[in-house]
């Protein structure tokens, strides 16, 4: 019986103890590993808009899918929160000359896009 018990023991604080590695570490069990999907507004008229969008994501550690739709002029991402924030994204596709809801491209950048992107901004 004493047996018994220490081997459920030592499993338990084997499997406790197990962890996986991640890109940033050690990864703890108790820890989820998900992610999450967001739908915002950025605004473009042309498929180079498109391609410059979700270029700007493409090798964005954390950004598994970023999809923009030219007519609706919805962006959507899927990211690992744990590696990037939805801010981040937000403002590195506003660094390459596109407003998105809550950041605005700055002026510089959006004056040397093509002009068949330059659509009309919010005052």
């Amino acid at each position: 019986m004493k047996k018994l018990i220490l081997a459920c023991i030592m499993a338990i604080t084997t499997f406790s103890s197990y962890s996986v590695p991640t890109t940033q570490g050690v990864l703890k069990t108790n820890e989820i590993l998900h992610n999450e999907t967001e739908t915002f507004k950025v605004y473009g008229n042309c498929g180079m808009c498109k391609k410059r969008i979700e270029s700007s994501l493409k090798d964005m550690k954390g950004v598994t899918k970023a999809t923009w739709d030219v007519k609706s002029k919805m962006m959507k991402v899927t990211f690992d929160p744990h590696e990037i924030s939805l801010e981040k994204i937000k403002t590195t596709i506003a660094s390459v000359g596109h407003d998105v809801d809550g950041v605005k491209a700055e002026d510089k950048i959006y004056n040397n896009l093509p002009n068949c992107c330059q659509y009309d901004r919010a005052k």
